[in-house]
């Protein structure tokens, strides 16, 4: 029989989602996947159950329910201060996911170049492969992780279609600093540049630290798409409503390339979630409030139990360094794990170009009281030591 595609030839199944079926394998508590454990608002919850009886149960609109573009649009404005198009700057799409995807299909064309900062979201390296462009690795260097300029011009020199932005960052929880966004404006302008964002933890930022949206630098709006979803600010992933935001010269085609992968997000999830959209400012600064308690409480598990880490900015993250452990494999170090000790966590290695097997990945989007019971199985992580 024919070869199946070419393209998927270096692909594996993803690390993340393979962790969380470890995890429900032994029974461990999954600090691996990112999602939490506890409900999403109420008033989103009593929405969507009177949504069951009511409907919408047929389909929306292809690139997103008028009146949930309507209330996104409303809310962006809110916290980026641009004037957003509902009708031209918008397409709702199938999580944050899809969105990205819709992004590097429609800006890249075979054998573009694409940035892409390493460590990064594994799905970045995938959909560039998948859309046929070629990734071009950028490390953010730790324990900081912060790009050298110098590196970054020289990829930009490399004349690449688009750099991928991940803001707040997942893995590592950086949040880009002002003057590193306008570095990175200087370079996209130079060497005409698109910005792909993905900005889904964009209400998540711990003190002092801000979220500078991309798309509001000066002269960056028309070269930026912006990708997010409700997913991570109303603890709603399973609903995958995502949505990409762009000039209406760059959303045109992002409408055609959505509607051909996916036809439309859920009509019914739509309608239940417009409720949180229109929730006040004090919705997420309670949030921010909320899952810093949360990163307190699990960083200081963590250096009680005697574990290094790095302490997040932004996103609920956080990278742990198992070097002590001397394990030749972090997958193997995350099995153990999850089948000793009874925590999953995710592989390090799954996040960056180069060859790094000594940091895996916990998040702490999870109740408290499933958070403490985390880290008095992780104060026995000793027990997985090759001396």
């Amino acid at each position: 029989m024919q070869n199946l595609s070419a393209r998927t030839a270096g692909f594996t199944d993803s690390v993340i989602r393979r962790m969380t079926r470890i995890s429900l394998q032994y029974n461990a508590i999954n600090l691996s996947q990112g999602f939490p454990d506890f409900d999403p608002p109420a008033a989103i919850s009593t929405r969507l159950a009177e949504i069951a009886g009511s409907g919408p149960h047929q389909y929306a609109i292809t690139w997103g329910a008028q009146n949930f573009r309507e209330a996104l649009a409303q809310k962006q404005r809110t916290f980026t201060g641009l004037p957003i198009d509902p009708d031209k700057e918008i397409v709702v799409t199938c999580g944050s996911t899809e969105a990205m995807m819709v992004a590097m299909l429609t800006v890249s064309n075979p054998g573009d170049k694409v940035i892409v900062f390493s460590p990064f979201y594994e799905n970045y390296s995938a959909d560039a492969i998948l859309a046929g462009a070629e990734p071009i690795y950028v490390p953010l260097n730790p324990p900081e992780f912060r790009f050298d300029p110098d590196v970054l011009e020289a990829a930009f020199k490399q004349h690449p279609k688009a750099l991928i932005l991940c803001n707040p960052s997942n893995p590592c929880g950086r949040v880009f600093s002002r003057a590193e966004l306008d570095i990175i404006a200087v370079y996209a302008k130079k060497y005409d540049t698109y910005i792909i964002t993905d900005e889904v933890y964009e209400h998540i930022v711990y003190t002092p630290h801000t979220h500078t949206y991309f798309a509001t630098l000066p002269g960056m709006f028309e070269r930026t798409i912006s990708c997010s979803s409700l997913s991570k600010s109303y603890s709603i992933t399973g609903w995958r409503l995502g949505y990409i935001i762009a000039p209406e010269r760059i959303v045109e085609t992002a409408k055609k390339v959505h509607d051909f992968l996916t036809v439309g997000a859920a009509a019914p999830l739509q309608e239940a979630a417009i409720i949180g959209l229109h929730f006040p400012s004090s919705y997420y600064y309670d949030l921010a409030n909320v899952y810093t308690e949360k990163r307190n409480l699990f960083i200081k598990g963590l250096s009680d139990a005697g574990i290094p880490h790095i302490i997040p900015e932004g996103a609920y993250y956080v990278l742990a360094d198992i070097s002590e452990y001397h394990y030749e494999s972090d997958v193997q170090f995350c099995e153990d794990l999850a089948r000793n000790i009874g925590v999953a966590a995710v592989p390090g290695s799954s996040f960056f170009k180069t060859p790094v097997n000594h940091l895996i990945r916990f998040h702490f989007a999870k109740k408290n009281e499933t958070l403490i019971e985390a880290l008095n199985r992780l104060d026995l992580m000793k027990k997985l030591k090759h001396f």
